[in-house]
């Protein structure tokens, strides 16, 4: 009795939002997690500033090695993801052992997950730069940066699965903190490490994994110290759980596999404005795509959100919260977006001009005004696509979310960036309607998709309700 009593005062203002009313939960725990992308976007803004100032062999060098460290970010946040998925839909169903072994299973395999990558990484990194086509400088100064950062692997999957446990138990006040000291401590200590201590591009590699060890010994002493989450780990006491691990993978490894998608679609999409632009149309695409990206910032935020309370409301088996929650994120996420929208298209000549302010830059500045008003108009659609994936996520269909992120971003951004530009012949701006076309298609598909689970998961809540057969799916 008195183990029963214990967990019940462990009932923390999380777990009362996540639990509560879907509307209001949507709004206070997407708020801090938009906060942290905010900052975080902010530090790799500035994190970009520094190395530039070293030269185009530094920039080369971190270049080179990004779309590696893409990959491993992907992992890293899958399983973060798949706890937060896991540990949400045991809490909705009033589960807290099975909220506790979801944890614990997180933190074990990210520091396998964190070790592993980190082994292979130094084995074979000096191979993989060197097929990716790098010589020189740039090669060499990248393989230091490289090795740097795979030694920190085993944080940056630490910090995000216990960012998952966190958000996963409603918790993304201190989600946000985490995550937004890491940042603005990376960002004080980068110039530090590069010019003042003249380390170069090794110092901005120290500065990420110093910020990220930071991180850690936070997370850990909110875990494992002050002891007061709603979720208990006892790793002494631990025991394998395969369907726990299988029921978080299922989740984690295809939101990894959607990340690395989308880093393979921006590849190719970049060959198609190299094809119709040259070295200018892919400085015009880098430079609209970082804009447009900012301007998801605020929907990745509230994603996180919807994966927790949509796994609530489904572990709770309450189908009226499972819709709400969705359809209420989707609403704000679409009043964001064309707020977004809006603004990008009236502004769109001024913000043109920050990347054109050079000699140079000036002969991309109306091509660049004509492909951020195109692609502005590919916000309104990410919502329906983005947070009905991480409904899929929430309620533990993490194939779908895979599925439908492929179809947006491998099938139908690149057929109609194809269509647009060969049979159309529109030339730079068809790859920008192909991505804006191909888009919103894809998220109408997956926004349907995701009204036909939800409907057939409230009626099969029901019918387990019922005491009559007469409710029919």
């Amino acid at each position: 009795m008195k183990d029963k009593n214990s967990q019940n005062e462990r009932v923390t203002r999380g777990i009362q939002i996540l639990t509560g009313d879907p509307k209001k939960a949507i709004v206070k725990l997407s708020i801090p997690m938009m906060l942290a992308m905010f900052v975080q976007t902010l530090y790799n803004l500035v994190d970009g500033i520094w190395v530039a100032g070293l030269g185009p062999e530094a920039l080369a060098a971190i270049g080179l090695f990004f779309p590696v460290f893409m990959i491993v970010i992907a992992l890293s946040a899958g399983l973060g993801v798949g706890v937060s998925s896991a540990i949400s839909r045991r809490i909705g169903a009033k589960d807290k052992n099975g909220a506790n072994i979801a944890a614990e299973h997180g933190i074990l395999l990210a520091l396998v997950s964190g070790v592993v990558i980190a082994v292979l990484g130094l084995v074979v990194i000096d191979e993989v730069l060197g097929m990716i086509g790098a010589t020189g400088e740039s090669l060499e100064l990248s393989i230091v940066y490289a090795r740097i950062l795979l030694l920190g692997s085993i944080l940056l999957t630490f910090n995000n699965v216990a960012n998952g446990i966190l958000r996963g138990e409603g918790d993304t006040k201190r989600a946000m903190y985490a995550m937004t000291i890491g940042s603005v401590i990376n960002m004080i200590l980068d110039p530090v490490f590069i010019y003042t201590m003249k380390l170069g591009v090794a110092g901005a590699a120290y500065a990420t994994v110093i910020s990220m060890a930071i991180t850690s010994s936070l997370l850990l002493y909110w875990l494992f110290a002050k002891k007061d989450t709603y979720v208990s780990i006892n790793l002494k006491k631990f025991k394998f759980n395969l369907d726990m691990t299988k029921d978080i993978l299922r989740v984690g490894l295809p939101s990894s596999l959607a990340q690395i998608s989308m880093s393979v679609a921006i590849f190719v999409l970049n060959s198609f404005a190299v094809k119709e632009g040259g070295d200018f149309g892919v400085a015009v695409f880098t430079s609209a795509w970082r804009v447009i990206n900012f301007g998801t910032v605020p929907l990745i935020g509230m994603a996180t959100a919807v994966t927790a309370v949509t796994g609530a409301a489904f572990g709770a088996k309450d189908g009226e919260k499972l819709e709400t929650a969705h359809l209420y994120a989707v609403k704000l996420g679409l009043i964001l977006g064309f707020s977004v929208m809006a603004i990008i298209l009236i502004f769109a000549p001024f913000i043109a001009k920050i990347f054109t302010y050079s000699e140079g830059g000036a002969s991309i500045y109306n091509d660049l005004v004509i492909a951020l008003r195109i692609l502005s108009v590919f916000l309104p659609g990410v919502p329906l696509g983005m947070l009905t994936s991480s409904m899929f996520q929430g309620i533990g269909q993490g194939e779908k979310s895979l599925v439908v992120t492929i179809l947006r971003t491998v099938i139908m951004q690149l057929i109609f960036a194809w269509f647009f530009t060969r049979i159309i012949d529109l030339g730079l701006a068809g790859v920008w309607w192909g991505i804006v076309v191909g888009n919103a298609t894809a998220a109408n598909i997956t926004f349907q998709w995701g009204r036909h689970t939800v409907k057939k998961i409230k009626c099969e809540f029901s019918k387990a309700l019922s005491s009559s057969q007469e409710v029919t799916c």
